[in-house]
C-alpha cells in the first residue's frame, strides 16, 4: 500500500519530494564521477605497494579493472531492487546503502595501496549500485495518474542533475589529484556523498512512500507475467549493453588516448580526465533541445516511438567510435591530432547517451508492473553491468605475455566500432515485435 503525505497538489504540481531527490543525485553523481574520473590514472600512475613505492598497473590492466569495477556497479542493483521491493522500501534502503557508500570513498582516501583500492571499491559498488534502482524507481513513485504527464520533465531534471554533478566533478577531482594528492582527491568526493545522503534524509517527511512487497514481491517476479516482462525486457537490454560497453570506455581508453593528443586549449594545458567533462556538459546542452526540437521534428516524419529513439541512439554510437578509430589512426602514425577531434566523438556520443540512457530510464518504469518497479529498474542496470564486463573481459583476454596487446592502437577502436554496428542493425529486427506499455503506480494503459 503507499502512503502519500497530505500536501495539496494539482495537474500541474511537482510533487513536494522532488527537489530533495534531484539535489540528493546531483551530490552523489557528483562523488561517484569524480572518483572515477581518476581511476584509471590513479591506477597507473599513483598506485603504491605497502611501502610506498609505486606499483602501479598496465594501460590493459587498469582498463580491465576500471570496467570489472563499473560493472559491479551496476550488478548490485539487484541487490538493492530486493532489499526495497521486498524488505525495507526505497527509502531505508537508500539510507543505510548510502552511509556503505560513504565508508567506501574514505577507504580509497585512506590507503593507496591495492588493499585500499579494492576494498573502497567493493563498498562502492555495493552502495552506489544498491541505490540506483531505489533513487530513480523513488521519482516515478511521486506521481500519480493526476501528474503523470510531468514524469517525463521531472526525469530530464534528474538526468541533468546527475551531469550537473559530474561535470564539476570531473574538472575538479582530476586538478584536486595533480595538485593535492590521491588523498585529497578520493576524500572530497566522499564528503559530497554524505552531504547527498543528509539532504535526501532532509526530505523525508515530503516523501510518497511505496511499502514493500514482501512475500508478494516475490510471487509477483516468479509468476507467468512477470517472467514475460523479464523475459522481454531482457532481450532489449542485450542490446543496450553494447552501447554501455562503448560509452564506459570515456573514462579508460578514451582518457589514455587523450594523454597522447594536443590538448592546448587557448593556452591552458586540459589534464586528459578532464576531458570527460565534455558529456555532462554536453548533456545539459542536448537534453533541451532534443526535447524541444529534435524530437518533435522526428514525429512529424515518423512515430518516434522509445524502441525508435534507441535504435537511433545504437547508430550514433557506431558513429562516435568511428571518430575515436580515426583518432587512434592518426597517433599511431606518429602525427598528435587536437583534442577538439575527441571533443567531435564525445558529441556524438552524447548526443547516442540521450537517445539510448535517457529513454531507458522512463522506457524501464514505464514498463514495470507496479510492486516491481525497483527491480526493474536494478534489471534496466543489469545491461550497463554486462556492458562493462564485455569490455573487461576483452581487456583481460587481449594482454599477450610479454605485455603487447592482441588489439594494439587503432585495431582496439576499430574492433569496438563493428561490434556497435552489428548490434544495431540486428537491434532494427527486434523492436519490430515489441509492443510498448504504460503502468503507473494507479493505472495502466496501452500505447498504440
Amino acid at each position: 500500500m503507499s502512503k502519500y503525505r497530505d500536501y495539496p497538489l494539482s495537474i500541474h504540481t511537482i510533487p513536494p519530494g522532488i527537489p530533495f531527490i534531484v539535489a540528493n543525485e546531483a551530490a552523489e553523481r557528483f562523488s561517484y564521477y569524480g572518483m572515477r574520473a581518476i581511476l584509471v590514472v590513479f591506477m597507473t600512475q599513483y598506485l603504491i605497494d605497502g611501502n610506498g613505492q609505486l606499483a602501479v598497473m598496465s594501460e590493459d590492466q587498469a582498463k580491465g579493472y576500471f570496467h570489472l569495477f563499473v560493472s559491479a556497479v551496476y550488478f548490485t542493483p539487484l541487490l538493492g531492487a530486493l532489499l526495497a521491493d521486498s524488505i525495507l522500501g526505497k527509502y531505508r534502503t537508500i539510507i543505510v546503502l548510502s552511509l556503505v557508500y560513504c565508508f567506501g570513498h574514505f577507504a580509497l582516501a585512506l590507503d593507496e595501496t591495492r588493499s585500499g583500492l579494492f576494498a573502497g571499491q567493493a563498498l562502492i559498488a555495493l552502495g552506489a549500485g544498491g541505490i540506483k534502482p531505489c533513487v530513480s524507481a523513488h521519482v516515478g513513485d511521486q506521481f500519480c495518474a493526476g501528474n503523470s504527464h510531468l514524469l517525463t520533465r521531472v526525469y530530464g531534471w534528474f538526468y541533468i542533475a546527475i551531469n550537473v554533478g559530474a561535470f564539476i566533478s570531473m574538472l575538479l577531482t582530476p586538478w584536486l589529484l595533480v595538485n593535492y594528492g590521491a588523498s585529497v582527491a578520493f576524500a572530497v568526493p566522499g564528503v559530497l556523498m554524505l552531504i547527498a545522503t543528509l539532504i535526501f534524509w532532509s526530505g523525508r517527511y515530503r516523501y510518497a512512500h511505496i511499502s514493500p512487497g514482501g512475500p508478494g514481491f516475490f510471487r509477483e517476479v516468479f509468476s507467468l507475467h512477470g517472467l514475460q516482462i523479464l523475459s522481454r525486457l531482457f532481450i532489449i537490454y542485450l542490446f543496450v549493453a553494447v552501447f554501455w560497453s562503448l560509452f564506459d570506455q570515456t573514462g579508460s581508453s578514451w582518457v589514455l588516448q587523450a594523454q597522447k593528443m594536443d590538448r592546448d586549449v587557448l593556452g591552458y594545458s586540459v589534464l586528459p580526465s578532464q576531458i570527460q567533462a565534455a558529456n555532462p556538459l554536453l548533456i545539459l546542452l542536448l537534453v533541451p533541445l532534443f526535447s524541444t526540437v529534435i524530437y518533435p521534428r522526428l514525429n512529424r516524419l515518423f512515430n518516434l516511438t522509445a524502441l525508435r529513439k534507441i535504435a537511433i541512439g545504437l547508430f550514433l554510437a557506431v558513429f562516435a567510435f568511428a571518430v575515436s578509430s580515426w583518432i587512434q589512426i592518426q597517433i599511431d602514425s606518429g602525427n598528435q591530432p587536437h583534442i577538439g577531434w575527441q571533443f567531435l566523438a564525445y558529441l556524438i556520443l552524447t548526443a547516442s547517451e540521450v537517445m539510448v540512457s535517457i529513454t531507458c530510464l522512463e522506457f524501464s518504469y514505464t514498463q514495470a508492473p507496479r510492486p516491481m518497479k525497483s527491480f526493474i529498474m536494478a534489471f534496466f542496470m543489469l545491461s550497463v553491468a554486462l556492458g562493462n564486463l564485455l569490455t573487461s573481459l576483452v581487456n583481460f583476454f587481449i594482454q599477450n605475455e610479454d605485455g603487447s596487446s592482441l588489439l594494439a592502437g587503432a585495431n582496439y577502436f576499430v574492433f569496438f566500432t563493428g561490434l556497435m554496428l552489428t548490434t544495431a542493425c540486428l537491434f532494427l529486427f527486434v523492436i519490430r515485435y515489441y509492443k510498448e506499455t504504460l503502468i503507473l503506480q494507479k493505472e495502466i494503459s496501452e500505447l498504440s
